[in-house]
């Protein structure tokens, strides 16, 4: 039996929309996706957060390497990385992955979801849709 302690969900761009668009930034640097405070009751172990996103990117120039990592307060928990063509090829994605972190500390926590290119000369923007969701659930002793 699973008891649910929060859920938070954010939708910054609900919809396609190349005219307000951003350029996904050259990896070390991370352009900001989305961010959802999750809170953490004491006395909720064991328990585990539940998180979705999915992100609207448009290939523009090569063949980009999007690399996508998840933070909670700042540390990083997760990452997953996805190629995206751009002219001659398809050119739009919508980029959906899922992770869980398990035994979260009671507490707010702040989880952050960005995303880099991490291939030289490509480029990909960010065209919508943006999800962000995360579900928290104590689970069984």
């Amino acid at each position: 039996m699973v008891r649910i302690l929060d859920k938070a969900a954010v939708q910054p761009r609900r919809r396609f929309n190349p005219a307000k668009s951003f350029t996904i930034q050259r990896s070390p640097a991370k352009s900001g996706i989305a961010a959802i405070p999750i809170r953490i009751p004491v006395k909720s172990q064991p328990n585990r957060v539940d998180l979705v996103v999915s992100v609207g990117v448009r290939g523009v120039k090569g063949v980009g390497q999007i690399r996508f990592r998840i933070f909670r307060d700042g540390k990083e928990i997760y990452n997953t990385q996805q190629g995206i063509e751009s002219a001659g090829s398809e050119q739009n994605y919508v980029v959906t992955f899922q992770a869980e972190d398990r035994n979260v500390k009671a507490g707010t926590h702040g989880y952050t979801v960005t995303a880099e290119n991490v291939a030289a000369k490509t480029r990909v923007d960010v065209v919508g849709p943006i999800s962000f969701s995360g579900l928290a659930v104590k689970t069984r002793n």
